[in-house]
């Protein structure tokens, strides 16, 4: 990673989580309220050249099962709690701290599952060039709306493209988007849907 963006990400995150640090509080003791422990969502996500961290978000769903004992689907998991936490991406914020431990960065492709990586073309593991990101060029132009593939095209452009500019942009367009809750999810669909290496 360049200094300059590894700076760029320090030092906004570490503004970001003193000046949202009463946001950041008021959303734990909300979850903590509304869904139990934990409070944190943890999660094994491939970052950097495919290497493996736990990314922290705000736990949205709560638990509940099937009969077999198996997780119900989103949709029915996904509390009112949940749905506004995603839709003003307040669910995202605990991320900020797997961007001061280097993790992530502020801007760059989303970090998807594991179990993804055996799926991809190699065109598509592009996307692992860079560290993940909390928002970037997918986000800004779809974000959940998209297709697979678009979502992947659009990952490795910003790969290939990567500016300082480019970051900032991003950025400011991603409040945008927030602030319009675009692309939340796809037609359908509580979250996204998953891929199958096809989709």
């Amino acid at each position: 990673m360049p200094l300059s963006k590894r700076l760029f990400d320090l030092t906004l995150a570490v503004l970001a989580l003193v000046l949202l640090s009463p946001v950041l509080l008021f959303t734990a003791l909300a979850v903590r309220l509304g869904l139990g422990k934990p409070v944190l969502f943890r999660q094994p996500r491939p970052g950097y050249r495919g290497r493996v961290f736990t990314l922290y978000k705000f736990r949205t769903m709560r638990d509940a099962l099937a009969p077999d004992g198996t997780p119900l689907p989103d949709d029915q998991r996904l509390t009112p709690l949940g749905r506004f936490l995603r839709a003003t991406s307040l669910d995202e914020l605990p991320e900020l701290f797997n961007v001061l431990k280097g993790e992530m960065s502020l801007v760059g492709p989303r970090p998807l599952l594991v179990k993804y990586l055996p799926l991809y073309t190699p065109e598509q593991m592009r996307r692992h060039e860079v560290l993940p990101g909390i928002t970037g060029w997918a986000q800004i132009n779809g974000r959940n709306a998209l297709s697979w593939q678009d979502k992947f095209r659009l990952d490795v452009w910003y790969v290939d493209h990567w500016s300082f500019w480019l970051d900032v942009k991003i950025l400011i367009l991603t409040v945008w988007k927030v602030l319009r809750r675009e692309g939340i999810n796809q037609p359908g669909q509580a979250t996204a849907s998953e891929f199958d290496g096809t989709n």
